[in-house]
């Protein structure tokens, strides 16, 4: 399994904001479409990325509530590419400690894949994978009565 089958499942529906967003705003529109994060988009190209991690850190802070996206986003997030493969995939994601990776194809933003994502991703493969195994020891074959005789030739 590959990202661009993961975005094919999930749907590409993204949410941005500009860098001059203030936070409150943002955080809002997180909270409206019930997201992790927003692409924060700077001339047509990908900017950065806010999370509620980052949100929420600023919010509980004296002065968050009048921050905007820009101080407070990750710049030059960790993507990937729409071949990566789901073990690099969750390796990246493990290894970065991002929840929200966009999906890159050259400068075109396709998507974003969160780890709950990936985590249903797995989830439905192993299940197509069980039920396809099940399938096929229902239908074994019978063993023949005949053996085949040893040393025959």
């Amino acid at each position: 399994m590959q990202v661009r089958d993961i975005l094919r499942i999930k749907g590409t529906a993204l949410f941005t904001v500009a860098p001059g967003t203030p936070l409150m705003e943002a955080a809002r529109t997180m909270a409206l479409h019930d997201v992790g994060s927003l692409v924060v988009m700077d001339g047509g190209r990908l900017a950065g990325m806010l999370t509620f991690r980052e949100a929420l850190e600023a919010l509980s802070s004296d002065a968050g509530g009048r921050r905007d996206v820009a101080e407070l986003m990750q710049r030059d997030p960790v993507h990937c590419s729409p071949d990566t493969g789901l073990d690099e995939l969750r390796r990246l994601l493990l290894d970065s400690g991002a929840r929200y990776i966009p999906v890159m194809d050259g400068t075109t933003l396709l998507g974003v894949i969160s780890f709950r994502d990936v985590a249903r991703a797995v989830v439905q493969e192993q299940d197509f994978e069980n039920r396809m195994l099940k399938a096929y020891i229902r239908d074994w074959p019978p063993e023949s009565s005949e053996a085949p005789s040893a040393g025959a030739g």
